[in-house]
């Protein structure tokens, strides 16, 4: 597994510091309980940061023509239509995507064609389960274009750990579902906003995979 380029200098820096803590204590108190006890601490919580940060090669086995992919790891906590007042300003279906601290955080492009638009919105850090962090939360969106001239509006959601949220996608560029359109760090959500009439493919509570998962079927226009 190999691991994600946004983790490897945090990585690092842990693995130094760890290093040098349990090299001192070795050195001052020796070989007893609290020497062990600190080791297996750092030791467990430096591989629970290094899963974090797997980013694994992945690709859409299938045609992804007209389909809406998950665009993240995780459980689907809302399938509702929803009046878009930010960006949009219109109804939408809307598919939300909650990550745990134990997915993958990489997030991928949910559809193919070419970005129109991308914006950060700096907002507060509550529980990325709660409804309204869809709206309060700190936030990036991208909207896409598919070649059929369908939008799609994609936001990644930072949660109650988040602290720093990363969008590749920059307007004007291709795109394509087996490529990543950022990441987001500790603990997060992703939601998707579609056309009205769309088909929707998964159900609350379903565990979704990133870049694997269908969604949704696009409306045709």
């Amino acid at each position: 597994m190999k691991v994600h380029r946004e983790g490897t200098g945090f990585l690092l820096t842990l693995f130094t510091l760890f290093f040098v803590v349990n090299v001192t204590l070795y050195h001052t108190i020796g070989k007893n309980h609290l020497f062990y006890g600190v080791l297996l601490l750092t030791s467990v919580f430096f591989l629970l940061v290094l899963n974090f940060f797997r980013s694994p090669a992945r690709r859409f086995p299938y045609d992804s023509e007209g389909l809406v992919i998950a665009p993240a790891d995780g459980t689907i906590v809302a399938i509702e239509e929803v009046m878009e007042h930010e960006i949009l300003h219109r109804p939408c279906l809307q598919i939300s995507i909650f990550m745990s601290i134990f997915n993958v955080h990489a997030n991928w492009f949910p559809v193919n064609g070419t970005v129109k638009y991308v914006s950060h919105q700096n907002g507060r850090f509550m529980a990325a389960y709660l409804p309204k962090s869809s709206t309060e939360n700190e936030r990036s969106t991208i909207i896409i274009t598919t070649r059929s001239g369908v939008e799609v509006m994609a936001r990644q959601i930072a949660g109650a750990l988040a602290r720093r949220i990363v969008t590749y996608a920059k307007p004007g560029d291709k795109c394509h579902v087996d490529e990543q359109m950022g990441f987001i760090k500790f603990g997060s959500r992703v939601d998707v906003y579609i056309p009205l009439g769309s088909e929707v493919l998964v159900e609350m509570d379903q565990k979704v995979t990133g870049n694997q998962t269908p969604i949704a079927r696009l409306v045709k226009l």
